[in-house]
């Protein structure tokens, strides 16, 4: 059958699509701003006709209906990343989290950990041969989508088309619902001088010729700011954001020198404004891998000089670092933090960095810390730490003892907190600081 009489015999509304859903199915979502809204708002709306349906994602930027109180006779939410729609399930015990590296993801569907019953997916409209594209999020959705027994998809006319290894034909989607929302944009974040001071540090380990992987918010795009002067620099990350298409425009952002995928920006989702959109639809330069591909350390050590730059909660004097958790209450999640920090490490020339303000709650808190709060989870190890950043300098903590570490560490906290570490230092190590 012609590709385009499948597509037309599939075509059907958001409300009946969501009627295939069956109760006590595990349904997963598509990622971030790949979220299918329209084809979720339908589902909330059905919800009547459900029972103990298992709603699974990551980040989730939509309004999160389904995780508010008073729907759990009707959905339960199990989390991999918690966000801020749906943090008030998980640690009011309405939802639950699922904790696991996000190159793991694909894992838990395809290996029947987590078997899926439902994908429900938004994609780019079809090309001329019926492929249709993931678009900003190719990462678990993909193999989400093909592990799924019921795959039903937004067709967006809005979705950019992604290239690489982000595509699924019309025949492999069982029910298609044509929408035209714009993609949820992200604005970006208000950078203050603790954020520049941070980046300027990062940017003085960073070479000419190195490959960069950037988290999400103030800090990351901070970076971007001093990198201006650097040449040949290259991407290879979970996601990128709109300061990395300045970048490229500028001549600075190449991928010249990469040791894999030489010339591409890789990455696994975007998120951004529609100037981002904008630059990756059907842009050669640019591709997008299930994040078992884009995230795996031994992937990702392939890469000379990999840079990743992370963030975190909280760091003790060993090194030990939390960016998951306040305490028992879950406020996040892993996501690819260990995977390219152990990916770095693994890297010929490679640095994995830890970047974050020195303070939280308005200078109230310090991130440094003489141990984490009582139940927080240890994201990262004190094994696996290298390179820690606040705007009072770079600690670096690899080959280092747990001496030479809590003073590194204590040299780079906001001066209002040293004090208490120093005493603490020279408690625990029976030695003046």
């Amino acid at each position: 059958m012609n590709w385009k009489d499948i597509y037309k015999d599939r075509l059907v509304s958001a409300k009946e699509a969501v009627s295939k859903i069956k109760s006590n199915s595990r349904v997963v979502t598509g990622h971030a701003v790949g979220e299918p809204s329209e084809l979720i708002d339908a589902m909330v709306e059905n919800r009547e006709n459900y029972r103990n349906l298992e709603i699974v994602h990551m980040v989730a930027m939509g309004k999160g209906e389904y995780a508010k109180e008073g729907m759990e006779k009707y959905f339960k939410h199990n989390s991999i990343f918690v966000g801020a729609s749906t943090r008030d399930a998980v640690n009011s015990g309405r939802g639950d989290y699922t904790p696991c590296f996000f190159y793991e993801v694909p894992k838990l569907f395809k290996e029947g950990y987590m078997p899926v019953d439902v994908a429900l997916i938004q994609v780019s409209e079809p090309d001329e041969h019926g492929y249709c594209s993931f678009g900003v999020s190719n990462d678990y959705t993909k193999p989400a989508a093909e592990s799924a027994k019921l795959v039903i998809a937004e067709v967006n006319k809005n979705m950019p088309r992604t290239l690489g290894d982000s595509f699924i034909h019309v025949s492999d989607i069982d029910y298609m619902v044509e929408v035209s929302h714009p993609i949820i944009e992200l604005k970006p974040p208000k950078i203050g001088e603790v954020e520049k001071a941070i980046g300027k540090y990062c940017a003085s380990l960073i070479e000419d010729g190195s490959t960069l992987q950037l988290g999400i918010g103030a800090i990351p795009d901070a970076v971007l700011l001093f990198l201006k002067d650097k040449k040949d620099l290259g991407i290879h990350s979970e996601m990128i954001s709109d300061g990395v298409v300045e970048l490229v425009k500028a001549g600075v952002i190449t991928n010249k020198k990469k040791t894999l995928h030489p010339g591409k920006i890789v990455v696994t989702f975007l998120m951004g404004t529609k100037k981002l959109y904008d630059f990756i639809d059907n842009n050669p330069m640019v591709e997008t891998y299930p994040v078992n591909y884009v995230n795996n350390p031994q992937v990702i050590m392939k890469n000379y000089k990999l840079i990743s730059i992370n963030s975190c909660v909280q760091v003790d004097l060993m090194g030990q670092v939390c960016s998951e958790s306040v305490g028992l209450k879950q406020i996040s999640g892993v996501g690819g933090q260990v995977d390219f920090i152990r990916g770095a490490n693994m890297s010929e020339g490679g640095k994995a960095i830890i970047a974050i303000p020195s303070t939280a709650a308005h200078g109230k808190v310090s991130r440094i810390v003489p141990i984490l709060d009582t139940g927080a989870a240890v994201t990262t190890s004190r094994n696996e730490v290298d390179y820690i950043i606040t705007e009072y300098g770079i600690a670096k903590l690899k080959g280092k003892t747990l001496k030479e570490r809590a003073r590194a560490l204590i040299n780079i906290a906001h001066p209002n907190f040293k004090e208490g570490l120093i005493k603490e230092y020279e408690t625990r190590f029976n030695c003046k600081f």
